[in-house]
């Protein structure tokens, strides 16, 4: 069963600063939940071919996986993804102009779990949706200036 979760924000910041702060990934510790670390393995700055290793907790799990830049589409689109380990996923970011004013950004992650994570996907979509929706309330308070 693949897992596809979706979230969105509108964060009150322009959209190439929430671009820039979001699309790197020495940032990722600062606004995702359960990221603990991020190690570039390829030289900056982050471009098409880029590869970062990341290392989170998510369900109780530690989780070490590395993604590399599949698209990158300045202020528009951010696209990375993993081919290796029990859950290959892709993570798109994409920005808009909001309604409002400031910008819409949107959170996807989307994969197909092997072995024990077929079973477990519909629970790991709820996880899923409930951390991105921290992480993006996490990011909106740190550009908007909410937190320290």
């Amino acid at each position: 069963m693949a897992v596809d979760v979706q979230t969105s924000i509108d964060i009150d910041a322009p959209r190439d600063r929430v671009a820039a702060f979001a699309s790197d990934p020495e940032n990722a510790p600062r606004w995702y939940v359960n990221i603990r670390s991020v190690v570039l393995e390829t030289p900056p700055p982050v471009t098409v071919g880029s590869r970062m290793a990341f290392e989170a907790q998510f369900l109780g799990r530690r989780i070490a996986y590395t993604y590399e830049v599949r698209d990158l589409v300045e202020g528009e689109r951010f696209v990375m993804s993993t081919a290796e380990g029990p859950f290959p996923m892709e993570t798109t970011y994409t920005w808009s102009d909001a309604a409002a004013g400031g910008t819409r950004m949107t959170l996807r992650n989307r994969g197909e779990p092997t072995g024990f994570g077929q079973l477990a996907a519909p629970v790991m979509a709820r996880a899923m949706r409930r951390a991105n929706l921290k992480d993006l309330r996490a990011l909106k308070d740190l550009l908007e200036g909410t937190t320290t």
